[in-house]
Parts: C-alpha cells; sequence; structure tokens
C-alpha cells in the first residue's frame, strides 16, 4: 500500500473482495440432507505437501467434529478426500475436484466456519468476512499471508517456538528435516474444540 500511495491508491480497510457468477452459485439444495442446516468447509489441500495437514491428523479431525464437514479441494485432491471421507466417523462430504473454483467458493460463502491451510480458499474465505481457523504448517502468517480482515473471530493455529519453522515461503513436497512437527504437533483436539464454539 506504500508502494501504491505514488498513485493515490488509499487502503479503504474493508478487505478484499470476490465475486461468484450467478451461474455459479451453489444451491446447497443439492447437498445431502444433513449439510442444508449448516456446515464446516474443510479445506483437504494446498499447493505444497508441507502446507497440508496429514491423512492421519485430517481424519482425526473429522472424528472429533461432531458438525457436518464438507472437503474443498481440486482434482488433485480427490484421492485425499475419498480416503479421509472412506476413514472417519464424521459427517464427511467429499467436493473434492467436484466443484469450479467459484462454485468452491460459493460452498466457502454458505459455510458456517472455514477450515483452512494456507491457501488460496483461505483467502476467498476471508473475502467473505467468514470465521476462520487457519492451520499453518512450514510458512508464518509473519510473512504477510495471512487472511486479511476476516470474521473477527478468526484465529491462526500454529506450532510456536520450532527453530526450523519458517523453513520456506512458498512450501516443499517433504518436509526438509523429515520429521513435519510444523504439522504433526498440531492439536486435533484444539482445532475441533475450537471448530465447536466458532460454529
Amino acid at each position: 500500500m506504500q508502494t501504491l500511495a505514488l498513485f493515490d491508491v488509499v487502503n479503504d480497510g474493508k478487505g478484499l473482495d470476490y465475486y461468484i457468477p450467478e451461474k455459479d452459485t451453489v444451491d446447497i439444495s443439492i447437498l445431502p440432507p444433513a449439510f442444508r442446516q449448516g456446515y464446516i468447509a474443510l479445506v483437504a489441500g494446498a499447493r505444497h505437501y508441507t502446507k497440508q495437514l496429514p491423512m492421519n491428523k485430517l481424519v482425526a479431525l473429522c472424528d472429533l467434529i461432531s458438525k457436518p464437514i464438507i472437503l474443498l479441494g481440486g482434482k488433485e485432491d480427490i484421492v485425499t478426500g475419498d480416503a479421509v471421507a472412506g476413514h472417519t466417523k464424521g459427517i464427511v462430504y467429499n467436493a473434492c475436484g467436484k466443484f469450479s473454483i467459484n462454485q468452491s467458493a460459493s460452498l466457502v460463502q454458505q459455510a458456517r466456519l472455514v477450515i483452512s491451510h494456507d491457501t488460496g480458499l483461505m483467502h476467498i474465505a476471508a473475502a467473505f468476512k467468514k470465521k476462520i481457523i487457519s492451520l499453518w504448517g512450514n510458512t508464518i502468517p509473519e510473512f504477510g499471508m495471512f487472511p486479511y480482515f476476516p470474521d473477527e473471530n478468526s484465529r491462526i493455529i500454529q506450532v510456536e517456538g520450532l527453530t526450523c519453522r519458517p523453513c520456506s515461503k512458498i512450501g516443499y513436497d517433504r518436509c526438509p528435516r523429515g520429521h513435519f512437527r510444523c504439522m504433526n504437533e498440531l492439536d486435533e483436539k484444539q482445532i475441533a474444540s475450537l471448530a465447536h464454539v466458532l460454529f
């Protein structure tokens, strides 16, 4: 914004905008009945492995949440979504790869709560002023990629005090140290408890 001030551009303090074409608005009546009275949107993937909760943590998180969960992601996340939905005891609908980015944004817009890694749908959720629980692995919010003006009840979840973190501004296809503590040590019980409070 300091750079853009040269062109008389001023931050209006209202956050981000995201516009969904009418043709891409998802009618939630197409969802299974359990999801029509409110659901949590859980973003299953992220571009880089080191930004994603491991599969066992995703399953454990879904097991602990008693609210309906829609898994969101692209075609590259279908296998993960199928595996999570197939192994959890929770009420989970795998929408990965079934909707376009605008349709996924529509599902985010209609969610009661969004749980997301540091990825694009997190920023779309912020544009809609959603309550967001953002999960951080090898990257850190201090790099400036945190949710911008989301709902005031939003929360950032990360493992504090790791000397190896951050190891990248963007991410890797594997943990450089091999232990992946930044994600493996996130407490799914804490995340689930917070999800129930914010829902």
